[in-house]
């Protein structure tokens, strides 16, 4: 998966699920994290 549209997912999961600000950091890195893991 191209880094910039593993960012954009990321981003688009905290901005969804986040709910403050540094909840919304956490999913973004838990997210990024994981698509990173995963191999996409």
């Amino acid at each position: 998966m191209n880094n910039w549209l593993k960012t954009l997912l990321a981003g688009a999961a905290a901005w969804k699920w986040g709910g403050g600000c540094l909840g919304t950091i956490l999913v973004f890195v838990l997210v990024y994290w994981l698509l990173g893991h995963s191999g996409c």
